[in-house]
């Protein structure tokens, strides 16, 4: 069977990048056929070994929902209208189209919102008698507040592995910042330089390489690793004992490779992924005093959670495709 797969693809963060390659990891595994809709399809199919087609071409994307049985929406945080109203207008058309070509559509693994009043109204009219699997517990919430009843999953990306043969680094800490939160830069940097300060060797790690670049380097770390490969963050983040992310893939990351964490909470599906992990969640202008106490104590999750939500990941495979 031919999976579509709709989603921020081919734009170079690492975050939604470990989404497809996990997704098309997993389809494979079933014995399906992934085509993921990317900005990059020439790129995007090399990386994966999958079937690609440009997502913004008209007659590339009716094809590649014709020639489909299937079209995932997800994952990622796509149904929000806090970026841009034209991006939660991009994936309901796309939801749409497959839903007037008979296509079975299922909403996979996203959170849903942030989302004002008009966007709510679009969602709810959107996915009407869609399935819905959503991979926090507050988009549930969201969804029930819409009129819409939705199934709890998990990331796909916590179904990656590290490489194997990696050792955590108690005295290595990684944090990971976003470009566009400025807000959480100062008390970032003044937790790396106590953690210096306490003997941990701290890698900086851009997820978007040109768009987080800057905010990494400016952290006075003693590494920064910038990468748009899935692998290698998550390989590095195995290697390390405590990660300090902004970015949600780094926090997610983490938990795939068993790796303690803590967010910093600049977007409500930071908060509600470390919520479901019972992880340390911080607000935007996060306090480095505890910061910098749970990366020395390595504060752990509920690493019980953790699995629960790796078990609900992989079992939505078999949710969204009748398996």
């Amino acid at each position: 069977m031919r999976v579509a797969v709709s989603g921020y693809y081919g734009f170079g963060n690492t975050g939604d990048e470990a989404i497809a390659l996990a997704i098309t990891r997993e389809l494979k595994a079933a014995g399906h056929t992934p085509l993921l809709l990317s900005n990059t399809p020439s790129e995007t199919a090399q990386t994966y070994g999958s079937e690609s087609a440009p997502r913004m071409q008209p007659w590339g994307l009716v094809g590649a929902l014709a020639r489909s049985q299937v079209l995932l929406s997800g994952g990622g945080g796509l149904l929000q209208d806090k970026t841009s109203g034209r991006t939660l207008t991009y994936y309901l058309g796309v939801i749409r189209l497959a839903r007037a070509l008979g296509k079975r559509v299922v909403v996979f693994n996203q959170s849903v919102g942030p989302l004002s009043e008009e966007g709510g109204r679009k969602v709810a009219s959107a996915l009407r008698g869609v399935p819905l699997i959503v991979r926090d517990r507050g988009s549930l919430e969201t969804l029930r507040g819409l009129g819409l009843e939705g199934r709890l999953g998990g990331d796909p990306a916590l179904l990656l592995a590290p490489t194997p043969g990696l050792t955590p680094d108690p005295a290595h800490v990684i944090v990971a910042p976003r470009g566009d939160v400025t807000a959480a830069a100062p008390a970032l940097a003044e937790t790396v330089r106590r953690l210096r300060a306490e003997g941990r060797r701290v890698t900086a790690l851009s997820f978007m390489p040109g768009h987080d670049d800057a905010a990494a380097q400016a952290l006075g770390a003693d590494h920064v690793l910038s990468t748009r490969d899935p692998q290698e963050a998550l390989d590095a983040i195995a290697g390390a004992g405590f990660v300090i992310g902004v970015r949600l893939h780094a926090v997610i990351l983490a938990a795939a490779a068993g790796v303690p964490f803590a967010g910093v909470a600049y977007d409500p599906k930071v908060a509600g992924f470390c919520a479901d992990a019972g992880a340390p969640a911080h607000p935007v202008t996060p306090d480095p005093d505890a910061l910098t106490a749970q990366a020395l104590a390595r504060t752990a999750p509920d690493w019980g959670g953790v699995a629960g939500m790796k078990e609900r990941a992989r079992d939505s495979f078999g949710w969204a495709l009748g398996g």
